[in-house]
């Protein structure tokens, strides 16, 4: 959390947990330790969240986590769900559908069988 996330009313601006929730997906497909830090994905792209907020955050020196598992594996895409969470309380739940995606072609495609494994590590 940083000082600048914090709005008018003294806490974390909503708009703000979309960053939290892109900086737990990309710690989580960008690089993966159990293969010598290779990425294990070579292209994604939002196609949807949903957001709730369940209370106010607000700026604090103790730190939050942003947990984060797969709730559904498909062809071509899967659905990822969030807790930002202290060890006592939920802050915001979220749920983000995530498409695999041929950047050099600019259309989705189908999740390789590593994908598809890799994913189901999380699930």
């Amino acid at each position: 959390m940083r000082f600048a996330d914090i709005d008018s009313q003294g806490h974390v601006n909503n708009v703000r947990f979309l960053d939290y929730l892109e900086d737990a997906r990309f710690g989580m497909f960008h690089i993966d330790p159990h293969n010598a830090g290779e990425t294990p994905f070579k292209g994604l792209v939002v196609t949807r969240h949903e957001i709730d907020y369940r209370r106010p955050l607000g700026f604090r020196a103790t730190p939050v986590r942003v947990e984060t598992w797969v709730t559904e594996i498909r062809p071509v895409r899967f659905t990822l769900q969030y807790e930002i969470r202290d060890d006592d309380e939920v802050f915001v739940t979220a749920a983000s559908v995530i498409a695999a995606y041929d950047v050099k072609e600019a259309r989705p495609r189908r999740l390789t069988e590593s994908e598809l494994a890799y994913l189901k590590r999380f699930s």
